[in-house]
């Protein structure tokens, strides 16, 4: 097995980790799009067939996305349809994961505190990984953006301060306070300012509806239902020093 460096804001190591590659897979980071277009460069110098890119449903859910990534990964998905490669982007379901994440305030205090929002396709990363492996070993499979690739259950923060009361046996109350309330909690936390609006997209994106979508796809590449909230929330909070009370 050959092991090869390979860093989006180097673009020179670029060339030696893709050398002699047919298909790639390009995973996106928080950089935004321009090490992704460093990456796709370096796939078309290397003489690559086939890009896969792991997009967001958000990215084709307005012409103009609310949540700041989404943003980046439409602008890659055109240098993609710009490249001369064939290339497929994933438009994956919003990471379960983020859930947990967005909620460690709640669970310290009892109260999740954040603006409104909407059903969101939360998905883990274990499943979409399938359908990133279909993309590469199936390339005829999927061609230019993929249907949404997403769970099968749309939840709110409502509902996400629910299963984590049931999940961990302490009450979560979810508070919506004004997006000004939120920022300034954030800031008050420590959050490092240009994280901020970034975190506040997502609630803005989420109450116009750019993440309430979900789609069979997945479930069809799966051959089983995609794992639930439920069960992705149990399984992040035993890595953590959370205890279910419940499992």
């Amino acid at each position: 097995m050959r092991v090869r460096r390979g860093d989006y804001t180097e673009p020179a190591t670029l060339a030696h980790a893709f050398e002699g590659a047919t298909r790639v897979l390009v995973v996106s980071g928080p950089s935004g799009a321009d090490v992704h277009r460093a990456a796709v460069d370096a796939a078309v110098a290397a003489g690559a067939e086939h890009v896969v890119y792991t997009s967001h449903t958000a990215a084709g859910a307005r012409p103009e996305p609310l949540f700041a990534p989404a943003v980046g990964h439409a602008e890659t998905e055109r240098d993609l349809a710009a490249s001369g490669l064939r290339w497929t982007a994933l438009r994956n379901g919003f990471h379960a994961s983020s859930a947990l994440q967005m909620a460690q305030a709640g669970l310290r205090t009892g109260e999740l505190r954040v603006p409104v929002d909407g059903p969101v396709c939360w998905t883990t990363q274990e499943d979409l990984a399938v359908a990133a492996a279909v993309a590469l070993t199936e390339p005829d499979r999927f061609q230019g953006p993929t249907p949404p690739l997403t769970g099968a259950e749309l939840l709110d923060m409502d509902d996400v301060a629910r299963l984590l009361s049931e999940l961990t046996g302490r009450r979560v109350v979810r508070t919506t306070v004004p997006d000004e309330e939120y920022t300034a909690d954030l800031r008050a936390a420590g959050t490092p300012d240009a994280y901020v609006p970034l975190f506040l997209s997502y609630f803005t994106a989420a109450r116009r509806g750019d993440f309430a979508t979900t789609d069979p796809t997945l479930t069809g590449l799966l051959g089983r239902t995609p794992t639930t909230v439920r069960d992705a929330l149990a399984a992040e909070l035993r890595g953590t020093a959370w205890t279910s009370r419940s499992a």
